[in-house]
């Protein structure tokens, strides 16, 4: 068993060259590996490496910047950045090393900034596991922000890449020092901020100064690349943002068999933020999903499910469960599954247990007043009716779909507004 937990600590050294080229029809990508000189506490001396390990502790991995070249398709020139991200972390935006990054620790945290590139109205955070955000919030403060998403999904934020966009202040780091994050990314540390984070050893703690404009990102392109397992490749540009505010929302609209079909209600100032403030999260959420948002906050977040209906109904699950888990843990300090045995083995009251299972019921799992976001189209009116039930009164979705008109009959019936964006928002 030792062995097995000693994988976990090791660097796995790679094999891949110092630079690589790539040559689009005569337009050159040059990229260079990005290594660091950081000192190993068994060497006890500064020892150059990249990243930890790939995906699993038996996966070489390296990472690279782009120091040359660009290219252009059309009339859309991408990589057309002044300063870097992730890629270009050195030494010194290493502010603790702790455990000495590897591949997902990275691409959390640049997902993460996929996703608060478009979150530049106040402070916001946004907290990633596995590539994936288990919970984002906007605050008056970064310290309401990350409150606001880290109550989301307290099980899920356990280990993950907190990221900010805003200064990260002794305030936010006292609210965060109670849990167990791998990483914490901002702008920027103010005051004592770093001496409490600094209390978590092996917490990697970064600093991104080009956070502060990160609004800058939110019109750049880039080239995806994904490998098959036969060495070919598949290229696609990344995604223009079109949506940029509630103008470029339609409200649902369509004509069926001659009949036409309107949503009635127009959304709320209210439900308009939260429309938008859940189609940016979207964005960096694996499809197939859906996710719930209030208060422009996550409430619950599906991923990566085969129907649309079955994901509406595994979010609806998590918000439930999260949300009782976070009522017993504000309550009485241990989370929601230990209160529930210790309860039925008798060293904790069962009515304690009954009331806050029966108060979630009540306010439907934080779901009352929300507003579903769906990176595809409702084929079905399943899954729209699956998060009316749940207490939803506003819906946003790209539309398109063949029986976009039984969705919008479903909205009307309990007088729930719906938008189209006429984008889709697929992320594999």
């Amino acid at each position: 068993m030792a062995q097995i937990k000693d994988m976990y600590k090791k660097v796995v050294k790679d094999k891949f060259p110092d630079t690589i080229k790539i040559d689009m029809g005569g337009q050159v990508l040059e990229y260079r590996k990005r290594v660091w000189s950081i000192y190993d506490a068994d060497e006890k001396a500064d020892v150059e490496r990249g990243i930890r390990y790939g995906e699993n502790p038996d996966q070489p991995a390296a990472l690279y910047e782009l120091v040359r070249g660009n290219i252009t398709l059309g009339d859309v020139r991408f990589f057309d950045f002044d300063n870097g991200l992730v890629s270009k972390l050195t030494e010194k935006d290493q502010l603790q090393v702790g455990k000495h990054p590897g591949k997902i620790n990275l691409t959390d945290v640049d997902n993460a900034l996929n996703i608060i590139r478009f979150l530049d109205k106040k402070p916001a955070c946004s907290i990633m596991k596995h590539n994936n955000p288990c919970g984002a919030a906007y605050g008056s403060s970064s310290a309401e922000a990350f409150d606001k998403a880290f109550w989301c999904d307290r099980i899920a934020a356990f280990g993950g890449a907190v990221v900010f966009s805003k200064t990260l202040d002794a305030e936010t780091a006292k609210a965060m020092a109670p849990f167990y994050f791998e990483v914490v990314c901002a702008p920027d540390y103010e005051g004592a901020a770093l001496d409490i984070l600094k209390k978590w050893k092996n917490l990697r703690i970064l600093q991104i100064k080009e956070i502060e404009r990160l609004q800058a990102y939110k019109t750049k392109r880039i080239i995806d690349f994904k490998s098959l397992m036969d060495g070919g490749l598949i290229i696609q540009e990344s995604q223009p943002a079109k949506i940029k505010g509630g103008e470029d929302l339609k409200l649902a609209q369509t004509t069926y068999k001659g009949q036409e079909y309107k949503i009635k209600r127009a959304p709320s100032e209210k439900e308009l933020a939260d429309m938008l403030f859940g189609w940016y999260i979207e964005s960096g959420v694996s499809s197939n999903s859906a996710l719930f948002v209030k208060n422009e906050a996550t409430v619950a977040i599906g991923t990566g499910e085969q129907d649309r209906v079955g994901v509406v109904e595994i979010a609806t699950f998590k918000a439930y469960t999260k949300f009782m888990d976070g009522q017993v843990f504000k309550k009485f300090g241990v989370p929601y599954a230990i209160f529930k045995l210790e309860a039925e083995q008798g060293t904790r009251k069962l009515e304690d247990l009954k009331e806050i299972e029966e108060y979630t019921k009540s306010q439907k799992g934080g779901l009352l007043g929300s507003i579903v976001v769906s990176d595809g189209f409702f084929p079905f009116r399943d899954g729209v009716d699956a998060a009316i039930k749940e207490g939803a009164t506003g819906v946003i979705q790209p539309g398109g779909s063949e029986r976009d008109f039984e969705v919008i009959e479903a909205c009307n019936e309990s007088n729930v507004t719906m938008v189209f964006t006429g984008q889709r928002l697929f992320k594999h």
